[in-house]
């Protein structure tokens, strides 16, 4: 084996291991994988940079500008009130009809603003109707997945594999060339998944002593020197006799008591720790009689223990919003005091919600104060921000806006039809063959800024960075298999081991061994990775290249066997209510069921 084989095999390993554990933000270890290449001289500098100009991520940017102008333009909220009106359904039909306008729409716009949408969908919904956000949302990250697996634009996995494809002599494949085999997939996952959410675990009610904040937010609330509540006994406030509000501690001077009772009676500028929802304590804030903002009234160390004097009046201006932390915040890990020493566009940390079950969960709220629970991915924080700087909210990373207390802002009707008719004419350009989807995306772009419907100024905060670092360092590490002959010597040595089986099992392999692969790391590495090996495979063996394409296409979206394969998993694994095991007997029955199924399908293009 050549010099420059094993050096990009180890460049690969490394890469693999430090996606699988995370070490790094793939953005991190994307550009690393650039300057290993350059460094030991497995692409030239042009090379390795080569991946920032690819049409896969050009595309894929240009695609992510046009979902912010469907979001900042009421388009989406168009489809989520649209969306709410099947609430009415039972839940063996709602769950497949989820499914289906979850797929719809994510051949179309990114899958992971799709889940993101209905993960809020769900979560309204279950607090109005009061049924089981966790028999939904699995099946429908799954049927955004296989939606997005429906049209070339679906997924960036798509046009990933397209790009390299191509580049490898292939013909570039149709708008609508698979949509075939992609429908039939989502109707065998549609069947599965209703059958499958029997075995789907259910919500439990939230209760104070055996699942703390599960639904409840921890407040670290202050009683004004001029409140209504001073001199009254918890009794005769608003703050008792509420089944929804739990009082777990008082703090006075450096006393602490823990589960005040009734009779104990309130002084200004005590501090208490409650355990409720924001709406059950907007009233009290309101009259200016407790004090949720800690922005003028923080903690300070002086001999007597006591807080400064302060203005106590919230502003009216003042809003709050629910923020679900997803894997790769900057939030992880840090405490709330901590978080608030973060940049986070004029928003600030109130509260926080904690995720996973812990045993003797009231005695651990009484031991800590709230600033000092460390936040991890799942847990929800409650920020508070000024009302006019709502789209500010929106520029913090790798965070779901769940609820607001205001209305996001009107968007005119004229900018709605505009924005989803400049989508329609992205997609029939593509579609019809009459621009490249890279063209037709960048069309949709220009048409946005030229009618105002976007502002590039407002959108550089929000792109996500890291999908677009993870296209431009993978695409030079294929480049570099390619240079150094690596893809070829995997081929060879795949060739020996299949050579004489039959064509439908070696299809099938290709697919297994791709999707097993993109559970472990992100899809599109994988799709990198995999479809120069199965390109020289179906060469060696004289069979048409398209079909093993298209295994690869497929078969690295579907990891559904794992939280960490696809982001969208990652996000509804978030929420805590699913467990590693869901995933990997649900998941894995259905990638099971759609490896056979679609070896069979593709075996017919041979």
């Amino acid at each position: 084996m050549e010099t420059d084989i094993i050096l990009i095999f180890i460049v690969l390993g490394i890469t693999l291991i430090l996606f699988v554990t995370e070490w790094f933000p793939i953005d991190k270890i994307s550009f690393l994988i650039i300057v290993a290449l350059v460094v030991l001289g497995l692409t030239k500098p042009e090379e390795a940079i080569s991946g920032f100009a690819n049409p896969a991520t050009i595309t894929v940017l240009s695609l992510m500008i046009i979902a912010i102008g469907l979001e900042d333009n009421g388009v989406i909220d168009w489809l989520t009130e649209g969306i709410k009106k099947m609430s009415v359904l039972p839940l063996f039909l709602l769950i497949p009809a989820f499914m289906f306008v979850s797929a719809g729409i994510s051949a179309f716009i990114s899958t992971t603003a799709v889940v993101i949408i209905f993960l809020k969908i769900v979560t309204q919904l279950q607090e109005k109707y009061g049924f089981s956000s966790s028999k939904l949302l699995m099946p429908i990250s799954f049927a955004g997945i296989l939606g997005g697996s429906c049209t070339l634009m679906g997924t960036s996995t798509n046009l990933l594999v397209n790009s390299v494809s191509t580049k490898l002599g292939a013909p570039s494949l149709g708008f609508f060339e698979f949509t075939m085999y992609g429908a039939i997939l989502l109707v065998v996952g549609m069947v599965y998944m209703t059958i499958a959410s029997f075995w789907l675990p259910k919500d439990k009610s939230p209760s104070i002593e055996s699942d703390y904040e599960l639904s409840e937010f921890m407040f670290s609330i202050t009683i004004p020197a001029e409140s209504e509540f001073v001199d009254k006994r918890i009794e005769e406030t608003p703050l008792f006799g509420n089944p929804t509000l739990h009082i777990a501690k008082l703090v006075r001077n450096e006393s602490i008591t823990n589960a005040p009772g009734k009779f104990i009676k309130l002084k200004g500028l005590d501090t208490l720790v409650l355990v409720t929802r924001v709406d059950q304590l907007t009233d009290m804030i309101a009259n200016g009689n407790i004090k949720l903002s800690q922005r003028e009234v923080e903690e300070v160390a002086n001999a007597e223990g006591e807080l400064p004097e302060t203005k106590n009046k919230i502003p009216e201006e003042l809003s709050y919003a629910e923020l679900l932390i997803l894997p790769g915040s900057n939030f992880i890990g840090r405490t709330l005091d901590q978080v608030r020493k973060l940049s986070l566009y004029g928003s600030y940390p109130v509260a926080i919600q904690k995720r996973k079950r812990a045993p003797n969960a009231l005695e651990l709220i009484i031991r800590k104060r709230v600033e000092d629970f460390k936040i991890v991915s799942g847990d929800r924080v409650l920020v508070e921000y000024a009302t006019t700087d709502d789209r500010a909210l929106r520029n913090i990373e790798n965070v779901v806006l769940l609820n607001k207390e205001q209305l996001p802002v009107q968007v005119k009707l004229i900018k709605k039809i505009t924005t989803l008719s400049i989508l329609l004419a992205v997609i029939a350009l593509a579609s019809s063959g009459i621009l490249p989807i890279l063209g037709s995306s960048l069309v949709g772009v220009g048409a946005l800024l030229l009618t105002g419907c976007i502002s590039l100024e407002n959108i550089y905060q929000r792109i996500n960075w890291q999908i677009i670092f993870l296209l431009a360092g993978m695409i030079p590490l294929g480049i570099a298999m390619s240079n150094t002959g690596a893809d070829m010597w995997i081929s060879e040595k795949l060739l020996n081991i299949l050579m004489g089986q039959e064509d439908t099992l070696v299809l099938g392999l290709m697919f297994l061994f791709t999707m097993v692969l993109s559970g472990f790391i992100s899809n599109n590495a994988t799709a990198i990775i995999m479809t120069p090996i199965a390109m020289a495979v179906a060469a060696g063996l004289q069979l048409d290249t398209k079909p093993f394409t298209l295994a690869v296409m497929l078969a690295a979206n579907f990891s559904f066997f794992t939280p960490v394969g696809y982001q969208t998993n990652a996000i509804i694994y978030g929420t805590g209510i699913y467990k590693f095991k869901h995933f990997l007997i649900i998941g894995g029955g259905l990638s099971i069921l759609l490896l056979v199924v679609a070896t069979l399908l593709l075996g017919t293009l041979l």
